[in-house]
């Protein structure tokens, strides 16, 4: 396999070795992002010039005998929507075009105060908020796999930079899914942390407002060990809360995967997936099974998950609608006092929770915090929670107006945010989850699966990932991209 697509720690490794400098692995991915990206528009804020001198600076610190870091001189690509000086972060948004920032995010300091250097900036859908990764102001990115094909969203361009090797690691965001859609559709390791133990902020349009409920940043990377480096320098309280408190993420706790009790969840009347995912998910716990590990298809939180989901809808679109308008505002009144009041379907919780009055929000997340304690039973009797992720491998584009849109699984079609049920009660609840590869689908694209744990233990997840995928194969390269 070509040096781009190593991991971020052997690139890392490479360069302590002197099998390359930083200078000449940032020309390699220069080079591959020129010459690969005009397809697949993943990159779309470059900053090479500023990446060539952090290069050139990082091999003088070698030279000197000084490391900078575990990730020194690996060149990275991070989000658009985190703060980078001198860039724009736009969201995607037509009005945010000149957004340009003076200084740079908590997030990309930590990852240059840990030795890594960025090549530019990944593309997202607007406002972050869809399955695609597509907007008016950098246009469409494309699947590497099938750039006829959605990469995912919101953190899409992120997952088809790793997948096209044209970085060393990434970073998204994630609130329905963000992060760990892209890395299932482009078969890459995506890790969605505990809520609250990477800060937002830097993350962001507007600086210095509150982090959102349910939101949380995260690392994409092409193998597990670098999504537990990369947490490790992401996580952590800010400056200001630092003076307080500090965060202590206890370590994997378990040495094989034969010691540990697995429940196994491969699909759902709730929201059903396609016979080969939820065979993935069947695959992943057999070889488990094999392995000597304790595995249950029966086991499952104690809560009516439509219920479940209804709550997380409620507060997700709490948080998606509080920058209405005025006048949007008063239209959503309008259509929340029309409804039935039985109507409970999941376009009617949508409609009420946009205008959802304060003492509603406190009454829903009164509900979740039943959920919570609902799963915390649940993992004190099983270590890991196996799902999937998204009901299909990656999807064509479709730019039609959203409340339309359908999915087809299985020739059965599905509301479009049908999907969000599986991302949605593992963030809804606060629960680290993993997706690793599992190999392709039938068509050759890429299928992910879940791995839930109980809240904090993220490094269970993520060491889940990195030993599952020696028994069944990790992260592949899409065909085409091979040359160095």
């Amino acid at each position: 396999m070509t040096i781009a697509y190593r991991t971020a720690l052997e690139l890392a490794a490479g360069i302590r070795a002197g099998e390359f400098s930083a200078s000449e692995l940032t020309e390699l991915f220069i080079d591959r992002i020129e010459r690969y990206d005009g397809d697949i528009n993943a990159v779309v804020v470059r900053t090479f010039e500023d990446a060539r001198e952090r290069a050139r600076a990082a091999d003088e610190a070698q030279a000197r005998g000084e490391s900078l870091g575990p990730l020194h001189g690996v060149p990275m690509t991070i989000k658009e929507s985190y703060v980078i000086a001198g860039t724009p972060s736009t969201w995607g948004i037509e009005a945010f075009r000149d957004n340009v920032a003076d200084e740079d995010g908590l997030a990309v300091r930590r990852f240059r105060a840990a030795g890594a250097h960025f090549l530019g900036k990944t593309n997202v859908p607007t406002d972050l908020a869809d399955f695609q990764s597509y907007n008016p102001i950098y246009g469409t990115t494309g699947n590497p796999w099938d750039t006829g094909r959605t990469p995912g969203g919101s953190s899409g361009g992120s997952a088809a930079s790793l997948a096209a090797g044209f970085c060393g690691l990434e970073a998204g965001s994630d609130i329905g899914g963000s992060i760990r859609n892209p890395a299932h559709f482009c078969g890459v390791y995506g890790h969605k942390p505990t809520y609250g133990v990477i800060p937002m902020s830097g993350h962001e349009l507007v600086s210095n407002i509150p982090e959102a409920d349910l939101a949380v940043c995260g690392p994409l990377a092409r193998g597990a060990d670098d999504l537990r480096v990369a947490l490790g320098i992401m996580a952590g309280p800010d400056e200001r809360e630092a003076l307080g408190w500090q965060l202590h993420l206890p370590a994997a706790d378990f040495k094989a995967l034969k010691d540990l009790r697995v429940a196994v969840w491969p699909t759902d009347e709730a929201a059903p997936v396609a016979s080969e995912v939820a065979d993935r998910v069947v695959m992943v716990a057999q070889t488990l099974s094999k392995l000597g590990a304790r595995v249950s298809d029966s086991a499952r939180p104690a809560f009516d998950v439509l219920d479940a989901h209804r709550n997380y809808q409620t507060l997700l679109n709490s948080v998606m609608t509080a920058a209405m308008t005025d006048e949007q505002v008063a239209e959503a009144e309008a259509a929340a006092a029309a409804l039935d009041p039985a109507d409970d379907s999941f376009t009617a919780v949508q409609i009420r929770a946009s205008v959802l009055p304060h003492r509603e929000w406190i009454r829903s997340n009164t509900q979740r915090e039943q959920l919570r304690l609902a799963w915390s039973a649940f993992f004190e009797d099983w270590d890991i929670l196996l799902c999937p992720q998204m009901a299909t491998p990656a999807f064509p584009h479709d730019h039609s107006p959203m409340i339309g849109r359908r999915l087809t699984v299985d020739n059965a079609e599905q509301p479009y945010f049908q999907q969000l049920f599986w991302a949605g009660m593992i963030v809804n609840s606060y629960l680290p989850s993993t997706v690793f590869p599992t190999g392709p689908s039938r068509e050759g694209l890429p299928i992910g699966v879940q791995a839930v744990s109980a809240p904090y233990r993220d490094y269970r997840t993520i060491e889940f990932a990195r030993q599952i995928g020696e028994e069944i194969g990790g992260f592949v390269a899409p065909p085409g991209y091979d040359s160095p």
